[in-house]
């Protein structure tokens, strides 16, 4: 089962650069992990699409919709959000070199990943992919890849 953070996640509901590459290997399983905050930040992802321009009102709904219906389905393994995870990005953030810009929500699903005990975090958000190998995990981005 592999490990998606929520830029991934996202990109299996909306028509972008990448999402037939990764919606084909998400349904090489059965299911896909992410953090249960996916489930909040995914769909604020949907309703920036929205307020962009990139969606219709209809689009929004239909999308919505399917990740809420998904959901439900179990198709995404979410794993806990619990103090125990927020505990470790607070003291990983102490160890993290001054020059590695990492935002709080892409800390918390590498530490997510590693404390499930993955060994790969499948994205494409560049700084999830550069600080990967500091919570030992190794970045995969689908859609960069020949």
């Amino acid at each position: 089962m592999p490990y998606f953070d929520s830029a991934y996640v996202a990109k299996c509901y909306l028509p972008e650069p990448g999402h037939a590459a990764i919606v084909a290997f998400a349904e090489q399983g059965d299911h896909v992990a992410t953090s249960l905050f996916a489930r909040t930040e995914v769909t604020g992802v949907f309703h920036r699409k929205l307020r962009e321009g990139s969606l219709t009102a209809p689009e929004f709904r239909e999308v919505l919709a399917q990740f809420q219906q998904d959901c439900r389905a179990g198709i995404w393994q979410f794993l806990p959000l619990s103090v125990e995870v927020v505990e470790a990005v607070v003291q990983t953030y102490a160890t993290l070199p001054r020059s590695l810009f990492l935002r709080a929500a892409d800390c918390l699903h590498l530490v997510t990943a590693r404390e499930a005990g993955f060994a790969e975090i499948y994205s494409n958000d560049r700084h999830v992919l550069a600080a990967a190998s500091h919570f030992a995990l190794q970045g995969i981005d689908l859609i960069s890849r020949p």
